[in-house]
């Protein structure tokens, strides 16, 4: 741990010994491979699905109108072409830490380091965006219900016209508690909240193509291609499930098999659902409706029906969906925390783990605090712009690191390999720098403050602290 030389930044951790890390099972440090291929599946899933259904659609409507069925084809290609290079990584390199151990073994230590900032924004806002959204939801259910709903004062982040949003930061507690009672039983419950969730949205499906109405459609691209490019880059947080699925190396069973596999089957239920229901939700109701509506599925139920039990269940059905996705994005948080701070990177404290639950408890309980303080009091527009730049930057990288992998290691065993190699992972890169492009400048600005202070923990912590550097 001398003196900082430039070539620090370029220092890359061999895969065997990720692997070989990984792999370790003693008992005070190391997590339980507990995971089959149905749990990981619905684990993808559970990160996926209802964000960019239940909450999204109010923000991606008016950008797009009716043509936000291409946006979602659109983000559904780019996540299809980073899942192919998922898979492959993933059978690789099968450990905890996602995309961050991928670019270490890959691009160096400092580029890994600002990969795993960026997944650590991705998550912490992903699941900020998600507990605001939840909120929404109650909301109309207790309306349904008893003909009452909570003051803005308290159901509503400051920016947004309230005060403090109680609602995300009870979530976010019911989250800490389950997970702090560990992986297995955490995984369970999200399996059976992604099998109601599913049967709730195509309960929408079904009573939304009943009032479809082809005109709703015109004019179906009223803010053009900008406005589809737009409305595609702002839901891509919405498909964060990929990296979830990968933050689960380390307690996933024959993880070789099983990771590519539970990528690539969350991804194919994803956006089959996703395209579905934004047809029905825009076929159902005009495009200038879904500005500034709130659990905006539940209304047009509503709307169409005349019947209150129609948009309850559709409530009961997103209380329960954006839960299982907080879930699952809060635990894979805690789990890209646990990999840096066993590299050396962050402090130790992230990766003691709980010999009864072999659970990172502490590392949990300080990702709880944090994404409750973002949820209660910034607003949703700008949590949800932040997290498609994190998800976006970190499966640039991926693709960036499967061409570099099969330069630099040709003969590394891999449980899966991309088709049309080198076509895909170039074309993965292309279409991230697309969506990339098309974010507000205010969200590039919060994202190169961030991308700032995470140089600041590098220089100031990290680059002395690696265990690369000892050693």
């Amino acid at each position: 741990m001398g003196q900082f030389r430039a070539a620090d930044l370029l220092r890359r951790k061999p895969v065997g010994r990720v692997i070989a890390e990984g792999g370790e099972h003693l008992p005070e440090e190391s997590l339980d491979r507990s995971i089959g291929l149905f749990q990981l599946t619905m684990l993808g899933v559970g990160a996926t699905i209802g964000t960019g259904i239940f909450v999204a659609l109010t923000t991606a409507v008016p950008a797009a109108g009716p043509a936000v069925i291409v946006s979602f084809v659109i983000a559904g290609i780019t996540a299809a072409l980073t899942a192919l290079c998922y898979a492959e990584l993933a059978s690789t390199i099968p450990v905890s830490g996602s995309s961050y151990s991928y670019a270490y073994a890959t691009l160096g230590e400092f580029t890994a380091f600002l990969v795993g900032a960026c997944l650590l924004l991705e998550y912490a806002v992903s699941a900020s965006a998600i507990a605001v959204g939840w909120g929404q939801y109650l909301n109309e259910m207790f309306s349904d219900l008893i003909g009452w709903r909570m003051p803005d004062a308290i159901a509503k982040a400051p920016g947004a016209g309230g005060v403090f949003n109680l609602p995300a930061v009870v979530l976010v507690g019911a989250c800490l508690v389950l997970l702090l009672r560990g992986v297995k039983e955490s995984v369970t419950v999200n399996a059976i909240l992604v099998v109601l969730k599913l049967l709730v949205l195509l309960f929408f499906v079904v009573i939304a193509f009943s009032g479809f109405h082809a005109g709703n459609l015109t004019p179906f691209a009223p803010m053009g291609v900008a406005g589809i490019g737009a409305a595609a880059s702002s839901i891509f947080f919405s498909y964060i499930g990929i990296d979830a699925v990968s933050t689960a190396g380390d307690e996933v069973k024959d993880p070789r098999r099983t990771l590519p596999l539970g990528i690539i089957l969350s991804l194919l239920i994803v956006t089959g659902v996703y395209i579905l229901v934004a047809l029905a939700a825009v076929g159902a109701q005009p495009w200038t409706a879904f500005a500034g509506q709130e659990a905006g599925l539940a209304v047009i139920l509503r709307n169409l029906t005349g019947q209150a039990w129609t948009s309850l269940i559709l409530c009961v059905g997103a209380i329960v969906s954006i839960f299982s996705i907080t879930l699952v994005v809060m635990y894979g948080q805690t789990r890209i925390l646990y990999a840096m701070s066993r590299d050396g990177l962050l402090p130790s404290v992230f990766q003691r783990v709980n010999r009864k639950t072999q659970s990172p408890d502490l590392n949990t309980w300080i990702v709880a605090a944090f994404i409750a303080l973002l949820a209660a009091f910034v607003p949703l527009d700008t949590l949800v712009n932040l997290t498609s730049m994190g998800t976006l930057i970190a499966f640039a990288i991926v693709s960036l690191g499967v061409i570099i992998l099969r330069r630099t290691q040709p003969n590394l065993p891999r449980g899966y390999r991309v088709p049309f190699y080198p076509l895909v992972p170039v074309a993965s890169v292309a279409f991230c720098a697309y969506l990339i492009v098309g974010l507000p400048l205010d969200t590039w600005l919060l994202f190169a403050a961030w991308a700032a202070a995470a140089c600041v923990v590098y220089f100031g912590y990290s680059v002395r602290k690696s265990k690369l550097a000892a050693g």
